[in-house]
């Protein structure tokens, strides 16, 4: 598909003579003679870049790139004039323009000048899609379920995202919190800039608060230049600080200052530096408990505690599983060329009785494996070999009935082929045909 140029003058020999230079590349170029024609032309087409001249007869070439960018941001505009001046030129770039050239003697640097603007364009669109995507991927629309426990939990995510509040979330691991949290910052107004997440268990504690405050260089062994820390890094956005009890207590009284005067010390330095960034934690843990035992800091939990939403375990909403397993079954089928296999009931029933200890993580892993090893259905089958273990199933201590159980597992395991049946049992074939006639399984 070509590229679409849209020119606007009122000099109908320039707009053909530009439209002829600009055509010979390999464009498709598109005319106006006025502002108005012009903005209704960029309703209408998919246009790349636009050529204004600076005198209009119904506005200001320098005037119309502001509200061309305002209203279409991937959109690049180069300003033209017959007369150019330093401060109409550095209006235009103020307003969004990419350039701003003399008409005659700017000529020659048309061309690239386009080809450059074109470029922007294009990486300016595809920055757009993926903030899309992200954005699709990240909203409460995705939060799947209609337990009540969910629908309390999404609702109340919902109601804080458009706040700045300082928002912790409350649940067990696998439970989706990086999720919650992601959805209310792509529900805010920061949702133009930088959502990052911080697990706070999985760095020790010097490197975390080199990462989260950053330091200066010369500040210990390896810091070779100046680091930003994350926490300005999301300056204007939204932090993530999951596992937030594993945290050291004099770590938590710096964030309790960012928290608090948006400000913090650089590891090393004496300078203080501010940032306006949104703090999202979370934890598995009861912070509150331990506040009052003194290993978390009783002022941090209450500053952090602002809006607390409880993040409900698997177990807890058992009747979202099916609409859970089918969406991860889509996702899933996609990401590896299949058409999504069928769930049959006994799969579904084993999902229902099993006990989630992992929540959706563990959901997700084990619909991913047994995607990956079923065909057009999904049976017991491609479920992990211990996993009905853990299903509805009476507790056993009888030796005669756990034989047959686990002699069932394996009989599905190889979808009913009794030879390797036999093989992982590590026993002749006719013994396996003996027991099956024992249990009467046959």
């Amino acid at each position: 598909m070509k590229q679409s140029i849209l020119i606007i003058d009122d000099e109908e020999k320039l707009r053909s003579l530009l439209t002829r230079i600009i055509s010979l590349e390999g464009y498709q170029v598109h005319e106006a003679a006025t502002a108005a024609a012009g903005l209704k032309m960029l309703e209408r087409e998919d246009i790349q870049v636009v050529i204004s001249d600076v005198k209009l007869p119904d506005s200001n070439g320098v005037d119309l790139s502001r509200t061309i960018r305002e209203k279409y941001p991937c959109i690049e505009v180069i300003v033209l004039t017959a007369f150019g001046t330093i401060a109409d030129g550095v209006r235009a770039i103020k307003n969004g323009a990419f350039d701003y050239l003399v008409k005659g003697d700017d000529n020659e640097k048309i061309l690239p000048v386009l080809s450059k603007a074109l470029e922007k364009a294009r990486l300016q669109k595809r920055i757009s899609q993926l903030e899309r995507r992200v954005s699709d991927k990240y909203n409460f629309a995705n939060i799947l379920g209609s337990s009540p426990v969910i629908l309390t939990a999404r609702d109340l995510a919902q109601r804080v995202a458009p706040t700045d509040a300082t928002v912790l979330l409350l649940g067990e691991t696998g439970t989706g919190k990086e999720v919650f949290a992601q959805s209310i910052h792509e529900a805010s107004a920061r949702r133009g800039h930088t959502f990052l997440a911080v697990n706070c268990s999985a760095l020790g504690r010097e490197i975390l608060e080199s990462e989260l405050f950053g330091h200066k260089a010369g500040a210990f062994t390896g810091a070779t230049k100046d680091k930003k820390g994350l926490l300005e890094e999301a300056n204007g956005g939204t932090i993530f600080l999951d596992e937030i009890g594993e945290m050291s207590l004099d770590l938590q009284a710096k964030l309790l200052r960012v928290l608090e005067t948006g400000e913090y010390i650089r590891v090393g330095d004496t300078k203080t530096i501010s940032v306006n960034v949104r703090v999202i934690a979370a934890t598995n843990r009861d912070l509150k408990a331990e506040s009052e035992k003194g290993l978390f800091r009783a002022d941090l939990y209450y500053r952090l505690s602002v809006f607390q939403i409880n993040i409900p375990a698997l177990d807890q909403r058992r009747s979202d599983i099916e609409v859970l397993a089918k969406h991860f079954i889509r996702v899933f089928a996609d990401k590896v060329n299949k058409i999504p296999p069928v769930m049959q009931a006994d799969f579904l029933k084993a999902l229902q009785g099993h006990r989630w200890r992992g929540n959706i993580r563990e959901l997700k892993n084990v619909i991913e494996r047994a995607v990956i090893l079923s065909q057009s259905e999904l049976t017991t089958a491609v479920l992990p070999f211990d996993f009905q273990h853990d299903t509805a199933q009476p507790l056993t201590y009888d030796l005669a009935e756990m034989e047959r159980r686990h002699i069932q597992l394996v009989l599905e395991h190889t979808r009913g082929n009794k030879t390797e049946a036999a093989r992982l049992l590590n026993i002749a074939l006719a013994t396996l045909y003996r027991k099956l006639k024992e249990y009467e399984m046959e």
